[in-house]
């Protein structure tokens, strides 16, 4: 009990912050946490049955119960509406808002999610749940906000939301278990629930949350699913001046779930890999970055004796945040995110050599909605353009047994901004909740070449270092271009479970 206890502890943590310093599918060494098995058809059954009435009662008193907080607890401005504010709403039609960074590219889509698995959890697929994380964000832009319903929210809140939506979906179906009685099922319950408390609500209501079966009640059984932790120290742009400010912790988590190389009858994300990074630095961002990856199609191109390769369609989430460090570095490194981009993607693996791991991936998408680091749109709480455009990644890892692996890929993102102010526009003459741009009329470039190595100590533990470097170039049609770089050094201790 104390290992299966240990286990949900590590995924609750996981899927909480979410992953790592690389996409699990760069690293070789990829270690199998449980012993696989498939769903069993009670379960799908029993939990497949769609209930719209409770999904819907869900969303709207989910709404409902944050504008209550907002209105009579917090007394936020923007929650003070009436039947003048909707019909304004209405009348007026959508902006581009300028809420800060985190607020509109990771927030929104994590309350996305809420709203997805309110119907997830209550027998909807991937693709229903979404609708009610679209409706859900519509009702919540043109009723219960005095602001103009937001073109952004309403963009990141749904697609985002369904990456999110389903990753929690996912880890929380591998944490229940109806078999389970007294301590043991508590923590489970609570552990599904702060995963994803709408589905924690959903069982709440029909009683399921303390019922017990004959079955675990797991919709997706147990996949092959392998788990990184790594704890050690970050230097963000390391130069004497700076060498104080510019040191700090960093405590970094990886999940890859499913089969990286089977795509036959798989549903969308029975395979996805995340990363995330919490940074403990002086002036810097505690939620650094973010990554997530999930396979919505997959197919087989080659798989012989010598080689495996597949195509797939992917949806991406991706979020890089820094800070100022000092006067003598970059003003502000790099701010990035795209909370809505869908792509195409292959995956290689060599079969030539015995006792080595060779793979290699490639991705190519279209970015719906990004946003990228400005430096001249400083309005409200925003600091950077919105845009569309696309992004490409590519990359390798080779191993030796479990002893020692090495990986490397690049990441990388052009962004477009097609609305921008007018040429010699005061942005601190006119009301900021009103101002309806993308930011300054440019075009953005974001991206990172990483280089990472795996060392095995004993048993499961290995030594990690990373070296990552950004480069960030903006060309401006009003402006001077801008052009900064930066380099990222992490040496961790990693346990792989």
């Amino acid at each position: 009990m104390i290992s299966s206890i240990r286990k949900l502890v590590i995924i609750i943590f996981l899927s909480i912050i979410l992953p790592s310093n690389v996409y699990s599918q760069y690293s070789s060494m990829r270690k199998q946490l449980s012993t696989i098995r498939p769903a069993d058809s009670i379960d799908i059954a029993y939990y497949g049955k769609r209930n719209w009435w409770s999904a819907a009662g869900q969303v709207v008193g989910l709404n409902m119960g944050i504008w209550a907080f907002d209105r009579y607890v917090t007394k936020s401005d923007f929650a003070y509406i009436n039947a003048r504010t909707i019909k304004a709403n209405f009348k007026h039609g959508f902006v581009w808002d300028n809420d800060q960074l985190g607020t509109n590219m990771f927030l929104h889509p994590y309350h996305g999610s809420m709203y997805f698995n309110a119907a997830r959890s209550n027998g909807f697929s991937y693709l229903g749940s979404s609708a009610f994380a679209l409706g859900g964000s519509l009702m919540w832009e043109m009723f219960l906000e005095n602001e103009y319903p937001s073109i952004n929210d309403v963009i990141a809140t749904p697609i985002g939301g369904t990456i999110f939506g389903e990753v929690f979906h996912r880890a929380s179906d591998m944490v229940i278990d109806d078999r389970k009685t007294g301590r043991e099922r508590v923590v489970r319950e609570v552990a599904a629930f702060l995963i994803t408390p709408t589905r924690g609500l959903s069982r709440l209501i029909n009683g399921d949350t303390w019922k017990k079966r004959s079955t675990s009640g797991r919709q997706h059984g147990i996949p092959n699913v392998s788990i990184e932790t790594s704890i050690g120290i970050r230097g963000l742009e390391l130069e004497d001046p700076i060498i104080d400010e510019g040191l700090g912790g960093a405590l970094m988590g990886s999940i890859e779930y499913g089969e990286r190389y089977e795509t036959d009858g798989l549903k969308p994300y029975d395979y996805f890999s995340l990363r995330a990074g919490l940074y403990l630095q002086k002036g810097q961002p505690i939620l650094g970055q973010i990554n997530v990856m999930g396979r919505i199609w997959g197919g087989d191109l080659v798989d012989n004796k010598t080689d495996y390769l597949n195509i797939g369609v992917y949806q991406h989430f991706d979020y890089y945040d820094s800070d100022t460090i000092s006067d003598v570095s970059n003003k502000i490194p790099y701010k990035f995110g795209t909370p809505a981009s869908f792509g195409v993607g292959l995956m290689h693996k060599s079969k030539r050599l015995n006792n080595w791991n060779i793979n290699s991936h490639a991705h190519f998408s279209g970015i719906i909605l990004g946003g990228s680091l400005s430096d001249h749109y400083v309005v409200d709480k925003r600091q950077y353009n919105l845009g569309s455009g696309f992004s490409w990644l590519a990359g390798g890892a080779i191993s030796y047994k479990d002893k020692i692996g090495v990986s490397m890929w690049h990441e990388g993102y052009r962004l477009f901004t097609w609305k921008g102010y007018p040429k010699n526009f005061n942005l601190d003459s006119v009301d900021e909740k009103k101002l309806n741009y993308q930011g300054d009329h440019s075009n953005a470039s974001f991206s990172t070449t990483n280089f990472k190595i795996d060392i095995k100590l004993k048993k499961q533990f290995y030594l990690t270092s990373m070296f990552t470097y950004y480069r960030r170039s903006t060309a401006y049609q009003d402006f001077k271009n801008v052009y900064s770089q930066t380099n990222d050094v992490k040496l961790m201790l990693t346990y792989k479970y």
